[in-house]
């Protein structure tokens, strides 16, 4: 089966709508008129002697998040229901496994956490385990992330367009050496599960919230999950913004269907920036994916 390989530099949204495209082409449920894996109706197919249940997709989930996934709200997109669906039918998993690695790589999951995800989804059948060639695909993918992201030498976040964790890390360093390093900000606007298209609706309003409450060029960025920051220098902002930016974020998730994705209400901190770069390196990467 041809893998289906979409430039990393290709917008985001373009991607998910050419990659459910190509599904719908390449499905056999597609094309014989019959429901697809989370159809609810029981697939024949086997992995060695068990038969497996329409509802493997949901099944990986619950394992997954029950075991080693940190965040639920970045679990779901479409490249696991393709991977779902073809261990379920006994299709050669290589080229979804590519996929999904890609995915997870691009939103920042570490190749662990990957890996044992799909680990998760073997363990949901009985006591199965992935085998080697379709983990070498899933790091394939996974890997290629990671360079398209060297490559393009992207410092914004396609979702919400604010810089990336990267560029908040650096200036975060830049402040530990102050006499006043200052403050994150942090924002948790995250509700549980949502839609990918709600979700990166959500993310663009948020963005434009901080943006317009703290001005353009201002340091902060999206953590992902639904949690963004921003760096208050010790020397600026002697007004608290929070009330502002707190208005600003309710009055663009008004309106359904962002109004039940957001948080209400929003969760708003502060946490002091570690004087040690060290530190402050662990600080990012535990809000970051904690």
């Amino acid at each position: 089966m041809t893998p289906f390989r979409v430039p990393y530099r290709t917008n985001r949204v373009n991607r998910t709508w050419a990659w459910a495209e190509w599904v719908k082409k390449r499905s056999p449920a597609s094309r014989s008129g019959s429901t697809g894996l989370s159809s609810g109706v029981t697939t024949p197919a086997r992995l060695g002697s068990a038969t497996l249940p329409a509802d493997l997709a949901a099944r990986w989930r619950a394992r997954s998040l029950a075991s080693i996934w940190l965040r639920a709200s970045d679990w779901d997109h479409p490249t696991v229901d393709h991977m779902a669906y073809a261990v379920a039918i006994g299709d050669d998993p290589r080229d979804s496994a590519w996929n999904l690695g890609q995915a997870r790589g691009e939103i920042g999951v570490g190749i662990e956490e990957t890996i044992d995800d799909v680990a998760c989804l073997y363990h949901a059948l009985g006591p199965h385990h992935p085998p080697p060639t379709v983990l070498r695909a899933l790091c394939a993918g996974w890997a290629d992330a990671q360079a398209g992201a060297v490559v393009a030498g992207s410092c914004r976040d396609p979702e919400s367009g604010l810089p990336t964790t990267q560029y908040l890390a650096v200036r975060i360093g830049e402040a530990c050496a102050s006499l006043t390093p200052g403050h994150l900000v942090v924002v948790d606007v995250a509700a549980g599960d949502v839609l990918p298209a709600v979700r990166i609706a959500r993310s663009a309003a948020v963005g434009e919230a901080l943006v317009s409450t703290y001005g353009a060029g201002h340091p902060m960025a999206a953590l992902g999950g639904g949690v963004f920051a921003v760096l208050v220098r010790g020397e600026q902002d002697p007004v608290d913004l929070v009330p502002l930016l707190r208005r600003e974020i309710d009055r663009r998730v008004g309106d359904e269907p962002l109004r039940s994705a957001t948080r209400c209400p929003v969760r708003i901190r502060s946490v002091d920036v570690p004087r040690s770069p060290t530190d402050a390196a662990d600080l990012i990467s535990r809000l970051a994916r904690t």
